[in-house]
């Protein structure tokens, strides 16, 4: 039998197209280190392999295996700058710090691309990103937008696009018109995990995957993480499971909601198909956003069916072709031969949380759908923090992150209820 992830429903095409990953063992026994890691995604492996560099002694601690969790079965996309547009962040920051916090993602795009060249990890870097509009009333905003990018914050990849090219370059006339960045492009996860996994361990950092946190105590300066057969004494601690945290630390539970997103995969559609010729990913103005690119066979990826609370579909395939078809009639009979999905974290304003939870112990998640870039990069500024470097970490720390309402009880009804809402506004 093939592996299956315990935490995400479904096989992805990710790990049939690298084949049996790696595997590293169950922590089983006491160790003392300078940092400990929990979470074995983007944030904790790029965090371990920084750190081990730097010659930090660091343990991560993986509950299931590396890539179970939304690092692993995500859509693959980019993105530029933060998950909000500039244009909210100057409204509510300014434009001095949302500048700041645009140069910062920027960076961090820059960091995951020259990574992953410099270690040889084969992250299938395809490139080129559509924004596009599903109500003609959003067209105004995806070209102000454009030239918002080019003229404030000197980012000139990002150019308009006509509801005519549009549908040309989509391949579809489902939507109204919106924008194409070559600045950015879209990547296979599941590799970047891997990648990622080997650069920490071969530079010395310890790895143990089907490791699960039981607790963490800190106190009188030090840090326990306990596990079922083992503890790990530190002296700082990095959280990041995203959302995956469940009942292990309160702040971050209160401020990270775990969302299920849902995808499928076609066969390879052919050097002669109409859908997306030129090879860009793309994300739409829903809400509940469709977002959907080509692999580098040619198989179109589609992710469209957010679930808000803990019940999975029953059968991911059906969903994800009723949306597939309403964009491209003519793949009403294709095969999809993969169906999952994977949860991850969101905040209320959709912006990423860091916080010291408690002495020493830093959380980082909440990407919000935005994580392939900002996570790994984070992980590069948890270790900087480590060094003695707080202040790019501390433009994260700062923002405004409240809790969802309702408290532990009440807030996953509320927030299907919100959400839901947003849905049905989506199509009307």
């Amino acid at each position: 039998m093939p592996y299956q992830s315990p935490i995400s429903p479904g096989r992805s095409w990710y790990e049939d197209a690298v084949g049996p990953r790696p595997e590293y063992p169950t922590l089983d026994g006491n160790l003392t280190c300078d940092v400990v890691i929990i979470g074995g995604g983007f944030t904790g492996l790029s965090a371990a392999a920084h750190l081990a560099k730097a010659g930090t002694n660091v343990v991560l601690i993986e509950a299931h295996r590396f890539g179970d969790g939304a690092s692993g079965r995500n859509g693959g996309q980019l993105g530029t700058g933060q998950r909000a547009w500039v244009e909210e962040l100057e409204a509510e920051y300014g434009f001095t710090r949302a500048k700041a916090l645009f140069d910062l993602a920027e960076e961090a795009k820059t960091h995951l691309v020259e990574f992953a060249a410099a270690n040889q990890i084969d992250i299938e870097y395809m490139p080129g990103q559509m924004s596009v509009a599903h109500k003609p009333r959003y067209v105004d905003d995806y070209k102000a937008h454009a030239e918002i990018m080019a003229s404030r914050f000197s980012y000139p990849h990002i150019s308009f696009m006509d509801a005519k090219e549009t549908a040309e370059r989509l391949g579809s006339t489902h939507y109204f018109g919106g924008t194409r960045d070559t600045g950015t492009g879209h990547i296979h996860p599941m590799k970047l995990v891997i990648g990622t996994a080997r650069v920490a361990a071969q530079a010395g950092a310890q790895l143990f995957e089907r490791t699960p946190s039981t607790a963490i105590i800190s106190s009188g300066g030090k840090v326990k993480v306990s596990t079922p057969r083992g503890t790990v004494s530190a002296q700082k601690c990095l959280i990041a499971v995203n959302a995956h945290g469940g009942t292990l630390e309160p702040v971050s539970a209160a401020h990270i909601m775990p969302i299920g997103s849902f995808m499928g995969a076609t066969v390879p559609l052919g050097a002669d198909s109409k859908v997306l010729p030129g090879g860009e990913a793309v994300d739409d103005s829903r809400f509940v956003v469709r977002y959907f690119r080509r692999s580098k066979d040619g198989r179109l990826l589609f992710g469209g069916r957010e679930i808000y609370g803990v019940n999975d579909p029953k059968d991911i395939h059906i969903h994800i072709r009723r949306q597939i078809t309403e964009l491209y009639p003519a793949l009403r009979d294709v095969e999809i031969t993969h169906g999952w999905g994977g949860y991850v974290g969101i905040t209320v304003p959709r912006k990423p949380f860091v916080r010291e939870v408690m002495p020493n112990v830093i959380s980082a998640g909440g990407y919000s759908g935005h994580g392939v870039m900002l996570s790994n990069f984070f992980g590069k500024l948890y270790a900087e923090t480590v060094a003695g470097n707080r202040d790019r970490l501390k433009l994260i720390e700062d923002l405004k992150i409240p809790p969802f309402p309702g408290g532990r009880r009440f807030r996953t009804p509320l927030l299907f209820l919100a959400l839901n809402w947003f849905a049905l506004r989506d199509r009307i």
